[in-house]
């Protein structure tokens, strides 16, 4: 007890005062600041004492680094996300509108056609769309938007710009049925453009094949040849292109060619379509022509195409 007394004694007696070393240290600190101003002498303390503190600095600093990381993080990851699924958003509004535009760009380029073609056509025509179109495979029937509030009758020619697409089978009062020539149940008379042979065609139940069977095995006939319609029974008027002849196979076994044509018109992919009033003048009643009265003409055809 009486040595640590004596010691702290010692060291009291021995000490500077607290006024003393604070003037010591900040006389020390002038001179170092004066020397480091003048001529930059402890530039090369203060980069070892930095680097002797920085891993400290790290470590003082890695709380608050990595939260601020986190936060960055998982703001960035969600605006990330939303501005993603904005984008798909805008990407497949623009695809849609892109196919609308793909869709009337189509559509534009057929209705141009049919103008054009009807600028061609001698008699009254009128543009009808295609509403439904049947799904019975084994009949080939489609409805358009004329009835008979728009004059459409039985009987009446259907055409689009490339060629003869059918005929009006019933008339309704907003809208009408009608038969494609590729039905089975259909058949118009034609005659061949090049020499005006005439035969009949008729539907096999395919859109891309009509049969022409009452014609002998030395008919004048050849592949290319184009089937136009001969004007016969009424029905439906002539010059109009109906097919083009792609396959002619003479049996001499049989007594008639097997001879079948390419449909002109697209008849499965038709949209719009044309009605043909042939004699615009006359009243309806003097234009109608009924499927049985178009049926009759054409067995008369096809009649004396056998007796040929």
């Amino acid at each position: 007890m009486a040595a640590a007394k004596s010691n702290q004694q010692f060291h009291s007696a021995f000490s500077p005062a607290l006024g003393l070393r604070f003037l010591l240290l900040a006389g020390l600190s002038l001179l170092l600041l004066v020397i480091d101003h003048r001529d930059n002498h402890l530039g090369a303390v203060r980069k070892a004492v930095g680097a002797a503190v920085y891993p400290l600095r790290i470590i003082v600093d890695a709380p608050v680094s990595i939260w601020r990381w986190t936060v960055d993080t998982t703001a960035s990851r969600n605006e990330l996300q939303l501005e993603n699924s904005r984008l798909n958003a805008e990407r497949l509004l623009t695809q849609a509108r892109l196919q609308r535009y793909s869709s009337l760009e189509a559509e534009n380029a057929r209705l141009r056609t049919m103008l054009e073609a009807r600028a061609t056509v001698r008699e009254q025509v009128r543009v009808a769309e295609i509403l439904s179109v049947s799904s019975d495979p084994f009949r080939h029937l489609l409805v358009v938007d004329k009835g008979s509030v728009d004059n459409v009758y039985d009987g009446q020619v259907v055409i689009d710009a490339n060629g003869v697409v059918g005929q009006v089978i019933k008339a309704g009062v907003l809208s009408s049925q009608c038969m494609l020539i590729s039905d089975p149940g259909h058949a118009l008379p034609v005659e061949v453009n090049r020499n005006g042979l005439r035969t009949i065609a008729r539907g096999t139940g395919e859109f891309d094949k009509l049969d022409l069977p009452f014609l002998p095995n030395n008919a004048d006939i050849e592949p290319g040849d184009l089937l136009v319609t001969s004007g016969r029974g009424g029905a439906f008027p002539a010059g109009y292109p109906v097919a083009i002849v792609d396959s002619v196979i003479r049996i001499p076994q049989e007594p008639f060619a097997s001879v079948t044509a390419t449909p002109a018109a697209s008849l499965n992919q038709v949209r719009e379509v044309m009605l043909i009033w042939s004699a615009p003048q006359e009243s309806k009643e003097s234009v109608e022509v009924t499927p049985a009265e178009a049926s009759d003409s054409v067995d008369e055809e096809a009649d004396e195409q056998s007796n040929e």
